[in-house]
């Protein structure tokens, strides 16, 4: 057996029910294991504010949950049960409650919504625990590998020794950089810049919680075609450090491309039809020509000084062609210059 006491009160009508349904409800808990001589091990569900510190020293709310805690470290002495106090800081993640206990929800359904916030202290930190790595630390203490710790002040200090247990990965983030990155991912259907986000950044897990508040109606965004005779030519994505997407498609029988570039370099990848690439280096005339297909998926590099060209070898069908390049393009720098293949 395994307990975990998820359970608490925290928008009550009257402060009293803070004890009442925190530390009551701990006790009939407790009180229950006793009676059936489960000595289980028992997980309680605490909160920084149990510290008593700062902003957090009249809190009936972080009183209830230090007497919680008081309670379960002295059932632990009395029965030698193993007790995990987890201390959390502020909670975010998708489906989140908006109006209620969390600002990232409320922020996050509020800009995705297109309703006004309200920022009291752009300054004001808070400690962010992501709902995703706490759901990883619970199996970890179900499994015996609780992440134990103990406290300076407000500070987890991690400690195998601990009389605390804690999520390891902790976001520390002020309310306005929340709000500039929530800002900045509303803006990406319309510039279709990506925000620079790390495996286990703040960022990606924002942008995670972000999305599960998008209307259906933003769920789809239309992109922006540049249509010709020749075909279309649409950007898909872009990001600061790893260049941009984008998909080409030629009609029967084009060709497109006649030009090379200085530094920057692409990858192509026909994903539908059938095409000849070629490139030539400037100043030989050898010309490198690369047959593919959407039927054997291919990256072909595009060779920086080398002039490329791209032409579709069917009579009916279009060929549809997947590009990266190393950089966004910069109009006022191009490194673009027109030269035919052959």
């Amino acid at each position: 057996d395994f307990v975990f006491n998820l359970a608490g009160v925290n928008r009550p009508k009257d402060n009293s029910e803070f004890m009442e349904g925190n530390f009551g409800f701990a006790s009939k808990l407790l009180n229950t294991l006793k009676k059936y001589q489960n000595n289980c091990p028992v997980m309680l569900s605490s909160s920084i504010q149990a510290t008593l510190i700062d902003r957090y020293g009249q809190s009936d709310y972080g009183k209830s949950k230090l007497a919680g805690e008081e309670l379960f470290f002295k059932y632990s002495e009395e029965t030698k049960a193993k007790v995990l106090v987890y201390r959390f800081p502020n909670l975010f993640g998708k489906w989140s409650r908006p109006n209620y206990n969390s600002v990232v929800a409320t922020f996050c359904n509020n800009i995705a919504n297109d309703l006004p916030i309200q920022v009291n202290d752009p300054n004001t930190w808070l400690e962010l625990v992501y709902i995703d790595d706490l759901v990883e630390e619970m199996f970890n203490c179900l499994q015996g590998k609780e992440q134990r710790c103990t406290y300076d002040g407000l500070q987890a200090i991690l400690d195998e020794n601990g009389k605390y247990c804690c999520v390891k990965t902790t976001h520390k983030v002020s309310l306005g950089k929340i709000v500039e990155l929530l800002e900045t991912f509303k803006q990406q259907p319309q510039n279709l810049l990506m925000v620079e986000m790390s495996n286990d950044s703040f960022e990606k897990k924002l942008y995670s919680t972000y999305l599960s508040y998008l209307p259906k109606e933003k769920v789809v965004f239309d992109l922006k075609m540049n249509v010709d005779d020749r075909g279309s030519f649409t950007e898909l994505l872009k990001t600061k450090t790893n260049g941009q997407f984008s998909v080409n498609i030629s009609k029967p029988g084009i060709t497109k491309g006649q030009h090379w570039h200085n530094s920057k370099w692409e990858l192509f990848i026909v994903v539908s039809g059938k095409g000849l690439i070629q490139q030539r280096k400037i100043g030989s005339d050898e010309v490198l020509n690369f047959e593919v297909s959407g039927e054997k998926i291919q990256a072909v590099h595009m060779l920086p000084g080398y002039t490329h060209n791209i032409i579709n070898l069917s009579e009916t069908e279009n060929l549809v062609t997947f590009m990266w390049a190393n950089e966004i393009f910069d109009v006022n720098h191009p490194d673009t210059f027109f030269e035919a293949v052959k």
